[in-house]
Order: structure tokens, then sequence, then C-alpha cells
């Protein structure tokens, strides 16, 4: 398959021995300049495709079909590995085969299903925030058995809510046991919340934060977290950079716009030589129209 590459690349990291930090990406340009850094490979957040899809909160508004049609438009774009949050698969363990399915179609090397009970009830949560051990096995089973490329890595994530670890671990071990590739967990927060868990289960981790106590790479990488996410600060930083450019140009008279992208950077990053390598050759253009 065409995503092959990219999607063993994703794996050798799973299988390696180190702790990368991903970027964190939303649209074409972004996964680009991830890829141009060198990244290992990039992640597109649940909230992080709210925010660029809809302009909305994490309010689980955002569809599977939008959703996968963005990591198609990033995916053509760039090379690098794509990990997305499908959240809970947008419904039972029927609609999470299907989203696996369109996700993987859409050239995403890895995705993460979660057991967040979502989206969030009527008058809030009153018990677990979490389905039934019994549901997310069967969604992670329906989700591993629609899987075409055997390449396209299935990660079951789970959130660690503090107080008795019983639960979270019983969750692992029986994630563990469906056969997905690697295990996400948030919300863990202590080196001994780590050595406990990574005691109990033999797979790879991701971890979804970072705290000061376990933000050590070296530490990580003897409890095979083989990732780790330091939030999602790109968006947000785009965002205020493109806030500030627009009100500084809304005044003629100011002189407090941001620097732009060297032209010559954001040249490469559009990949203008093989479209001017194309259009040469398409459209009987000299070098000097092309330009």
């Amino acid at each position: 398959m065409i995503w092959s590459d990219r999607r063993r690349r994703f794996r050798a990291v799973l299988d390696g021995t180190g702790c990368v930090m991903p970027a964190s990406v939303f649209d074409p340009v972004s996964a680009r300049i991830a890829e141009q850094l060198g990244y290992e490979f990039a992640i597109l957040g649940g909230s992080v495709a709210s925010h660029a899809i809809l302009g909305a909160p994490d309010l689980l508004l955002v569809t599977a079909s939008e959703l996968a049609e963005q990591c198609r438009r990033i995916n053509r774009a760039a090379e690098i590995p794509l990990l997305v949050d499908a959240d809970h698969g947008f419904g039972n363990a029927l609609n999470a085969a299907r989203t696996a399915q369109e996700l993987e179609m859409a050239g995403v090397s890895a995705i993460t299903i979660e057991d967040t009970a979502l989206p969030v009830p009527y008058g809030g949560y009153r018990g677990s925030r979490l389905i039934s051990l019994d549901e997310a096995v069967g969604k992670l089973n329906a989700v591993i058995g629609a899987r075409h490329d055997p390449d396209f890595s299935v990660i079951a994530r789970t959130t660690y809510f503090g107080g008795d670890r019983t639960d979270m671990i019983d969750r692992l071990r029986a994630y563990e046991a469906c056969g997905v590739d690697a295990l996400f967990i948030s919300g863990l927060s202590t080196r001994d919340d780590l050595d406990t868990v990574a005691a109990s289960v033999r797979l790879p981790f991701i971890l979804g934060r970072l705290p000061p106590d376990l933000a050590d790479t070296s530490y990580l990488t003897t409890r095979r977290v083989r990732a780790g996410l330091n939030g999602h600060r790109t968006f947000l930083v785009a965002a205020q950079a493109i806030y500030e450019a627009l009100a500084a140009e809304r005044d003629p008279h100011s002189h407090a716009a941001r620097p732009a992208m060297d032209k010559t950077l954001f040249d490469i990053l559009m990949r203008g030589d093989e479209h001017r390598q194309l259009s040469r050759k398409a459209l009987g253009l000299s070098r000097e129209t092309a330009e």
C-alpha cells in the first residue's frame, strides 16, 4: 500500500528503545513544517481537529467524515507518519470499526480509541466517566478486525482519574490481550503510577501529558514510554500569530507587524520547485514564466 512506509516508520518508534516528542499538527502546512524539522511522527489531537475544522471547542462536534477528510489533506501533503485521536470511534463498536477504516483509507498511520463515555451525557457524569470494560474490549476487537493493512497501528487509550489503580490496570491488561499495538494513558502524574503500570503489562506506552515528575526521557525509556505529549500549543501559537498580524495590518501606520517567514523556506514548504517543474512540463511554460 502507498501508506506502508510511513506506517512502518511509526511502528519503528513503538518497537524502538527511545522516547520521542511528536509534533502537534492541524493542517498540511503544519505537517510539512514538522516533517522539515525532522519529527519522527505527528499527531492530530481531537481538540485541535475541532479547533481547525470547526473553530469550536472540544465538545465532540466534529464528525468522523470531517476528521477523515482533514487527515486526507494532511497525508496528501506530507510524508510524516500521522497518529490521529479518533476519540471513542464516534459511536459503538460498529461505528468505531467504520471510523478506523475511513482513517486507514485516508493514509493515517495509527489511531487511538479511548474508553471515555462520550459524548457527555445529559446532566453530566453520575458514575464512571468510562464505558464498561466489556464494551471497550468489544470496540477494540471490532476496530482490529476492520483494518486492512497490518501495519496500521491501533492504540487503546484510557484515562487515570486518580485513586485506586486496579481498574486502570485491569483495563490495560484486557486491551493488551485484544492485540492492540500500544497503550495510550492520560492522567498519570507520578513515577510511582508509571512504575506500577509498566510492571503490569508488556506493550509500549504513549503518555498524554508529561508533568514535571515524568519529564525525563531517560527515565521514560526504561518504562517503555515511546512518546510523550507536551500538549497542543502549536495551534494556539499559530492562532496568536495570525491574530497579531491581522491586528497590526488593520492599522496602516502600525510598525508592529510580526516578521514573515523567510521566502526561501516558505517556498520549500510549498514545494515550489516541484510545482514549477510540473508547470514547465505540463503547461509548456518557460523557466521564467513558471517562476
